[in-house]
């Protein structure tokens, strides 16, 4: 899908907006009735929203790199933002998101139902996907079935564990860049179907390469999980916390080259291309997620050159 080129500039309201990022809804209110006044005085404009989008895409697995006034409260759909010092802030959309999103934002001081606040609502495009046929089980057949629903079990508790995780990393806000470069393997978001059995949908990219190959840390990160021993469907996971709720999970790997609590930097390398877990060949598994929307690595780091 060909990513919309946005104008630095772009904030709610003007004419710069981008295509992605249409307002539907934006008032200020005081006492929760609509008003003009409160917004002059609080020195922003009902024609120029308080936040500027400088980055991302409004799509279905997309995302935006926010910008509020320094010391503003933001939130998306009813959850709370963290925004960093100078008011930056992400937000993302999962899959399988509607196709609306609101987000509200309050000046200093600023409280529901009375405070002063910006209600913003953004239209989120819709994707077409695709049906994937694979040549694979759609659990591993040696593990009986009440093994393996107690070992799976296991590890989702620490996979969920591990997103849990709050790193002080800035690497959400650097441009992605490939793990590694080779040929696209799976799409993000198809419906896939293993021997007649349907599955979930695919959650990241696959990047086909020859087994050994080293694969390189997309951004800044801390890693969360690094697996000891291959789980059942991810073989070895490696997972490395962005920042901001914005996680990359590494799946299949021949070999984890960090440890878990490690501070990584963008263009590292954190392991190496396998096809361990439910894998049909060697090939590097790059799947991201914000809080718990699963999310399209190709809208971070573009296509591939």
């Amino acid at each position: 899908m060909p990513r919309r080129n946005w104008p630095r500039s772009a904030c709610w309201g003007s004419d710069a907006a981008p295509r992605g990022v249409r307002m539907i809804a934006r008032r200020a209110v005081l006492g929760g009735l609509a008003s003009l006044a409160p917004a002059a005085a609080y020195g922003f404009s009902l024609d120029v929203g308080p936040i500027t989008f400088p980055r991302g895409e409004t799509t279905q697995g997309g995302w935006a790199q926010g910008q509020a006034p320094k010391g503003w409260q933001v939130a998306l759909d009813g959850a709370a933002l963290p925004t960093d010092l100078f008011g930056r802030f992400l937000i993302a959309f999962d899959r399988d998101a509607g196709p609306v999103a609101k987000l509200t934002a309050f000046a200093p001081g600023g409280t529901q139902p009375h405070g002063v606040q910006a209600v913003l609502g953004l239209d989120i495009a819709p994707r077409a996907w695709r049906i994937e046929q694979i040549n694979a089980p759609f659990r591993p057949p040696a593990i009986p079935e009440g093994e393996y629903a107690r070992i799976r079990a296991e590890e989702v508790a620490r996979i969920d564990a591990a997103r849990r995780t709050d790193s002080p990393s800035e690497g959400w806000r650097q441009q992605f860049i490939w793990p590694v470069k080779g040929r696209i393997s799976g799409l993000f978001g198809s419906q896939r179907v293993y021997r007649g059995t349907p599955g979930a949908y695919h959650t990241g990219s696959d990047v086909a390469m020859p087994a050994g190959t080293p694969y390189l840390a997309p951004a800044d990160g801390v890693v969360v999980l690094a697996a000891d021993k291959p789980f059942t469907l991810e073989g070895n996971l490696l997972m490395i916390d962005h920042g901001m709720g914005l996680v990359s999970a590494f799946l299949h790997s021949s070999e984890l080259l960090v440890r878990e609590g490690e501070r990584v930097s963008q263009t590292q390398p954190i392991g190496k291309v396998g096809m361990t877990g439910r894998a049909t060949g060697p090939h590097l598994h790059w799947g991201m997620r914000w809080r718990e929307a699963r999310l399209d690595p190709m809208l971070f780091a573009g296509p591939m050159a």
